[in-house]
């Protein structure tokens, strides 16, 4: 069962979010359909920090593929067929997976790093100076009001 959300009463007092409502319903889809392989943690590590780790067992530094493109960050895993192997009962999940991110604005992958089955994604948000808060002083309009109306006394 799709779900849809009316995000128009939120267009009304807002600005360049226009790509947020797809950002939802991609979400939505997203999560029905990757089923929960592989899990993943996302942590603020500090500030402008932040970890995604996936715990991606069994796969060699050479299955997994890391990409980002368009603020969406991908990641591919693609296990070798091993022939010959006669399982009695299979319960470690060695297949083929994508999992897809949302990165918003300012988000870079700065690295990845594979130590004892978890992939940990680092993540760094670098606003750009011209998107930093700043105080916008105010003029004052009376001083310029004053001086026109001296020119036309004299």
């Amino acid at each position: 069962m799709m779900k849809t959300i009316d995000l128009t009463p939120l267009y009304r007092n807002s600005i360049g979010f226009d790509r947020f409502a797809n950002l939802l319903d991609n979400a939505f889809r997203a999560e029905s359909a990757a089923a929960g392989y592989p899990p993943y943690n996302i942590e603020s590590l500090e500030d402008n920090k932040y970890a995604i780790t996936l715990a991606v067992a069994g796969f060699k530094q050479e299955e997994l593929n890391i990409n980002v493109e368009r603020g969406v960050l991908t990641i591919r895993g693609e296990k070798e067929k091993v022939e010959g192997k006669n399982y009695l009962h299979q319960g470690i999940a060695n297949r083929t997976f994508e999992r897809k991110f949302n990165l918003a604005d300012y988000i870079e992958v700065t690295g990845a790093d594979l130590e004892n089955g978890l992939l940990k994604i680092n993540l760094l948000k670098v606003i750009p100076e011209t998107m930093k808060p700043k105080s916008i002083s105010i003029n004052s309009s009376s001083a310029s009001t004053i001086e026109h109306k001296e020119e036309i006394v004299a």
